[in-house]
């Protein structure tokens, strides 16, 4: 098997029929284009070039192997140069997910100023479920998501925070909490909190629906809902209430749902997560420009 190096100076030498211009194309000394040729022909076990003080020439050996070389050497070199391309960002398309409308606004404004960044790179939006994002990442089905910070997923890195809100308790409009214009977590004990699916995280459905107060108190639970709209018809129903972000009021305005703050709660966080694995500078260059749109 030929290697790497040996492919190329014998290629580049095909078509300059020159050591001097070989060596200067490929930022090698003569003497070492030289070196490499004459191994190469060892190697075969017949001259590949005819040198004389004036020129050199294929031999027919030669000719033969660089003609039945370049195409295969052509391919791979573009295959090497895509990759490199799609990993640096300059190329291609970056699957991007979202949950929720404000997150879908958000990461619009983040991929207009990465495409001013990284014109040779298109970005696709997806909406999810909070459900879907975790296997969408998993699988490779999109490249990186917006999700609720932290994950606590193995596998998965992410980017800074880019979103801190005050967190919400969404309540049924005829609740005596909806009379309130704030409660603390303390109160959560007197309602029962709704759930999100089992596949989501276990780190993200304690944050939402947590089993006690701070001071210990039971909270109580309810049944789980597939979407959000799906949590958000439960609560109009009277079958819970739930915890959410501020941006839920402009976002998810309803006439049977009423939104408290929750005075005393740590803010909502959000980022971007990705695979740790398949931690592209495409994909860092994406949450860059996210962080940017956001001042950092």
């Amino acid at each position: 098997m030929l290697e790497r190096h040996e492919l190329e100076a014998f290629l580049t030498l095909a078509e300059e029929l020159h050591f001097g211009r070989t060596a200067e194309r490929l930022h090698l000394s003569t003497a070492r284009v030289s070196q490499t040729i004459a191994k190469l022909e060892r190697r075969v076990g017949v001259p590949l070039f005819h040198r004389t003080s004036r020129r050199v020439e294929l031999s027919p050996v030669g000719a033969q192997l660089a003609e039945d070389l370049r195409p295969a050497w052509a391919l791979v070199t573009s295959a090497v140069e895509r990759a490199i391309d799609a990993g640096r960002g300059r190329t291609g398309t970056l699957r991007v997910a979202f949950v929720g409308a404000a997150g879908g606004q958000l990461l619009s404004g983040a991929a207009e100023l990465f495409h001013g960044r990284e014109p040779g790179c298109a970005v696709e939006l997806r909406e999810a479920q909070l459900a879907e994002v975790f296997p969408w990442l998993r699988d490779g089905e999109v490249d990186t998501a917006l999700v609720h910070h932290p994950a606590g997923e193995p596998g998965l890195a992410c980017g800074p925070v880019l979103v801190r809100e005050s967190r919400m308790l969404a309540v049924p409009v005829g609740h005596p909490f909806a009379r309130r214009e704030s409660v603390s977590m303390e109160d959560l004990a007197r309602v029962t909190l709704l759930r999100l699916p089992e596949n989501v995280p276990d780190a993200l459905r304690r944050d939402c629906a947590p089993s006690t107060t701070p001071a210990g108190r039971p909270i109580g639970h309810g049944p789980a809902g597939a979407t959000f709209n799906e949590v958000l018809t439960r609560i109009g129903a009277g079958q819970g209430c739930f915890t959410v972000g501020a941006q839920v009021r402009r976002y998810y305005a309803r006439p049977d749902v009423a939104f408290v703050l929750l005075r005393d709660a740590p803010p909502l966080q959000w980022a971007l997560y990705w695979r740790a694995d398949a931690a592209t500078a495409r994909v860092r260059a994406f949450s860059d420009c996210a962080s940017a749109l956001v001042g950092g």
